[in-house]
Order: C-alpha cells, then structure tokens, then sequence
C-alpha cells in the first residue's frame, strides 16, 4: 500500500469497500504525541485479544505485533511503513515499538469502533472459541 498517499490510495480504498471497514482513525504512539505514553505502551504489550478484527495500517514508523500459534507460542510481525495487518478476533496478541519508538497507524473497523481489549486468560468468550475451532480445523 502507499502509505505516503493513504487518502487517495485506491488500494487502501477498495480493500475497505471489500472488507465493510467504515470507520478509521489515525494514532501516533510517541513519547511526545501519545497522552498516557507509558502506560499505553505497557497495555499494548499485555497479551489480550478483541471481540472484534483489529486492523493496522502502518502509516510511518515501525512496531512488532507479537501473537500465539496454535502451540501457544509466539511469532514476532515486524511492521514497517506500508504494512497492513488483520489481527483476527480471539487471537492473542501484544504490540511493542521498536528501537525507533515511533509508529503512526491506521485503526479500521467494520461500524463503531470497539476498543475493548480482554487479557489473558480470557478464554470463556465466543470470539475465542470461534478462533480456536479455526485453528483446529485448519490443522487437519
């Protein structure tokens, strides 16, 4: 994706016309843009997950989204300027910066933005059931 021409990019446009993501904003996680730095930063990076798809468009900067296989390990996703990420709902995952302690990124979403995330363990939920039998079936 061009991330230096997101507004017009028709890329960008037609994966969200394709996906229903009818809502976006922009974050930038910097020590001097982020209020709350610190302790956003330690949430990020606490393992939760969502009810719902997160997506990430990487705009500037770089970052790492950590999540779970199906053995509960992790995988590191390094994501630069240009990536675009669908973090499934159910999946465990964590986000850190790198060295560079700075990413600015899309968030989109299918309607109104739900922000809540649910640490580990948090296994009881639908979403999560729904990711495991996912995973279940794709390894047969």
């Amino acid at each position: 994706l061009d991330a230096d021409n997101y507004e017009t990019d028709p890329c960008l446009k037609e994966i969200q016309r394709a996906e229903n993501y009818s809502w976006m904003d922009i974050v930038t996680i910097h020590k001097d843009k982020l209020p709350n730095y610190e302790e956003k930063i330690k949430t990020f990076y606490e393992e939760h997950l969502h009810l719902d798809d997160e997506i990430r468009y990487i705009l500037d900067g770089s970052g790492y989204f950590d999540v779970r296989d199906k053995d509960d390990k992790w995988i590191r996703i390094s994501m630069k300027k240009g990536d675009m990420i669908t973090l499934p709902a159910g999946i465990y995952h964590r986000f850190t910066l790198d060295e560079n302690n700075y990413v600015k990124a899309m968030r989109l979403f299918v309607g109104e933005p739900v922000w809540t995330a649910y640490n580990r363990p948090a296994d009881d939920f639908p979403a999560r059931k729904q990711y495991m039998k996912f995973l279940a079936e794709e390894a047969q």
